[in-house]
């Protein structure tokens, strides 16, 4: 049996713990980095790859934490697969969508996109070269989503324009 002082510390301690993880979570996220999920089509890898390498730059003013697939899962399953993509674009404020032809056509990607919508995520597309392509994942297309060539600061900008909508 337990006396009524024991209860309030308790309480009181509890309160304390939770003011310090309150105080660290703000400290962290105030870094300036986003959390950004990146949507792409497997062909679309290397691209990928030198684009997250871009935002490790220490002289980039495009900076962000990646909480995108490295690996693809081990599974088949896809109500597995779709899961543990779903908690990771549920951590991010971002999704940023790598537009290519293969893109268009990735079922995934257009599924991505979708989910990133429906929790109120937002999402911004970026391509190489001078042109956007012609064709859009359709989820991307028809969430009227703003798309970006490739550059440090363009995308730096669309990142942040991106994650006030939410």
């Amino acid at each position: 049996m337990g006396g009524g002082y024991g209860g309030r510390l308790r309480d009181r301690e509890i309160e304390r713990l939770a003011e310090v993880a309150r105080e660290r979570l703000g400290a962290a996220s105030g870094d300036g980095k986003r959390h950004v999920f990146i949507s792409f089509a497997n062909e679309d890898l290397n691209d990928v790859n030198m684009l997250r390498g871009q935002a490790k730059n220490q002289s980039s003013e495009l900076e962000f934490d990646d909480l995108s697939l490295r690996e693809p899962f081990d599974s088949k399953n896809v109500e597995y697969i779709k899961n543990g993509i779903r908690e990771r674009i549920d951590r991010a404020s971002v999704t940023v969508v790598f537009l290519s032809p293969e893109s268009a056509k990735s079922k995934w990607v257009d599924w991505e996109v979708t989910e990133s919508l429906s929790r109120g995520k937002g999402v911004v597309g970026v391509y190489k070269g001078d042109r956007q392509p012609d064709e859009l994942p359709p989820a991307f297309q028809a969430g009227g989503c703003k798309a970006v060539r490739w550059t440090h600061e363009g995308l730096a900008k669309a990142i942040e324009d991106a994650s006030r909508k939410r």
